[in-house]
């Protein structure tokens, strides 16, 4: 069982750098970053798991007979990840699209160490030594090295043309009435690239500090993240999902028109109808883990502003069943409605056969589960995956597309979020 020491801290920004070189050598870590957001009242500012003691890594199938197997052995720290194609297991479906990342379905690990950082100091979890981890912490060096890679070129996986062209095919479903919305992305890519993953983390977050940032390294592939959105937060047997539907590009040169783009985003009814559809989804998929009566709409249509956009964000609550727990939540929400649309399942067998790429761990969810059974998982958009194997590179942006849409707006909406992950790769 993990004992938890305590120490202070001088400088946080440069013991949080100090904690990213730290964990470069290990073969499996988790970084966890809210970048100084507070939703929710975070226990943290950020969160490191190093090691692995034991882990599990399945295809869909049987994912979450295996996972509650593996949490039943003890109540420790785990850390891991869900990706998008576990749908085929939560509704029966399939997927043959190209992955060039080749992320698991699904991977957890229980770390030898868990570190968590707050302003005031640094706590580690670890069952010994824990002044040693600290003092190597301490050690490392407090500035990130720019290791500067050749500029890299970006393809796009679909034409302008061709994804017109699909939106009014995803329109004609829509119109007789196989579903009200469809989340499309579309992916982003660039081969024979080499890139070094910390350089490229700490740049995306300096230019997009988001509240579920997160770098993770899974035996030489890479997710780098900087998330604006949660999927579900536990804490005390109660449950927060919070999805975001509806962007609108940010002005900061001038305060005037950032502050119309804001309103025009709150008062938009397509951005609106949009973001409901996706909250009676998520208050639906919740009902069937809480207890009847506690699920409600705690904000409708709140608008938070990051660095590139304001984001239309909803949070709904509620309590949980009692002996219900994480991995019976995932099994009732995953994926996440808002990067899939409504109904559910036909707009999946839909995204299977109009996008060109596998999601793999885009649309996923990166997190945590503590010992008392608490958790936090983010919604893994604005993400650079990368393989340092084949030396493959992909990030994905999508939209939300409905009758109404038009497609020239909703490609313009896909390049503005992929915007600053092409700025840091294509500036070497």
């Amino acid at each position: 069982m993990k004992k938890a020491v305590s120490f202070p801290i001088g400088n946080f920004v440069e013991f949080r750098i100090k904690m990213l070189n730290w964990a470069q050598p290990f073969n499996i870590f988790c970084w966890l970053d809210n970048s100084q957001y507070h939703f929710e009242s975070p226990a943290f500012e950020c969160l490191l798991a190093v090691g692995c003691k034991r882990k599990i890594e399945t295809a869909a199938g049987k994912t979450f007979e295996s996972l509650k197997q593996f949490c039943e052995v003890d109540k420790e720290w785990i850390f891991g990840h869900l990706g998008y194609d576990l749908k085929n297991e939560t509704e029966q479906l399939r997927s043959l699209n190209f992955d060039g990342v080749n992320f698991p379905d699904c991977h957890f690990f229980v770390p030898e160490m868990v570190l968590q950082l707050n302003e005031s100091g640094l706590t580690v979890y670890c069952e010994e030594n824990a002044e040693e981890i600290f003092e190597a912490i301490e050690s490392r060096d407090s500035t990130i090295e720019q290791k500067r890679s050749a500029p890299l070129s970006i393809k796009n996986r679909i034409s302008p043309q061709d994804y017109a062209s699909i939106v009014k095919k995803l329109q004609q479903h829509i119109l007789r009435g196989d579903c009200y919305e469809v989340n499309f992305c579309q992916e982003f890519f660039a081969e024979d690239a080499i890139i070094d993953p910390l350089s490229v983390y700490c740049s995306l977050i300096t230019l997009s500090p988001n509240p579920f940032a997160a770098l993770y390294k899974l035996n030489g592939r890479f997710c780098i993240c900087a998330s604006p959105e949660r999927y579900f937060k536990i804490a005390g047997g109660k449950i927060y999902a919070q999805p975001i539907k509806g962007t609108a590009k940010r002005n900061l040169e001038s305060h005037e028109l950032d502050e119309l783009s804001r309103q025009q985003l709150l008062s938009s009814e397509k951005e609106k109808t949009e973001n409901v559809m996706i909250v009676d989804l998520v208050r639906n998929d919740l009902s069937r883990v809480c207890k009847q009566g506690t699920v409600r709409v705690e904000e409708l249509f709140g608008i938070y502003s990051f660095p590139q956009v304001h984001q239309m964000i909803s949070t709904i609550s509620g309590e949980l069943e009692n002996n219900t727990d994480w991995i019976d939540v995932v099994k009732a929400t995953f994926p996440m409605g808002s990067m899939t649309g409504a109904p559910k399942k036909r707009v999946m067998e839909i995204i299977e056969r109009y996008e060109h790429t596998k999601r793999g761990l885009f649309s996923g969810a990166i997190g945590y589960v503590n010992p008392q059974g608490d958790a936090d998982f983010n919604v893994v958009i604005r993400s650079v995956l990368y393989n340092t194997a084949n030396k493959y590179i992909s990030f994905q942006a999508g939209s939300a597309i409905t009758f109404y849409s038009d497609a020239e707006e909703e490609y313009q909406e896909c390049l503005l979020k992929a915007a600053t992950m092409k700025q840091v790769l294509e500036q070497g």
